[in-house]
């Protein structure tokens, strides 16, 4: 299994479930690498599926669950970077809409030369 950084670039979603009384549906994303959980940030680890859980945020209660995506990353590791792609979001087994994500995957011995390099911090 390829080790090294995750990248994930969000671009966007559409069609998910407006479920606010007030104002409209303000998405965010828990992305999900086995055990390391990250909110719309940048993930690394040693996996082949990233989960992306995409919540609605409240302002006066629990935030919303939307769906959820998974996204295999195979054809990342053999390509090193995947351009936005549609992925369907899934809710209780139904299509419920779909994210746009693009993904770059940077294997350890490169970003351990680009630091030796000084190239990343």
């Amino acid at each position: 299994m390829p080790r090294g950084t995750l990248e994930v670039l969000l671009v966007g979603c559409k069609g998910l479930e407006d479920s606010d009384f007030l104002g409209s549906v303000d998405p965010y994303v828990v992305l999900t690498c086995r055990t390391q959980e990250q909110k719309s940030s940048i993930g690394s680890g040693d996996v082949t599926e990233l989960t992306l859980k995409i919540m609605d945020k409240d302002t006066f209660s629990n935030d919303d669950y939307l769906g959820e995506a998974t996204i295999s990353l195979e054809p990342l590791f053999m390509e090193g970077s995947l351009p936005p792609t549609a992925y369907n979001v899934v809710k209780n087994q139904e299509y419920c809409g779909e994210i746009r994500v693009g993904l770059t995957f940077t294997p350890e011995f490169l970003v351990a030369e680009r630091r030796r390099r000084g190239i990343l911090s």
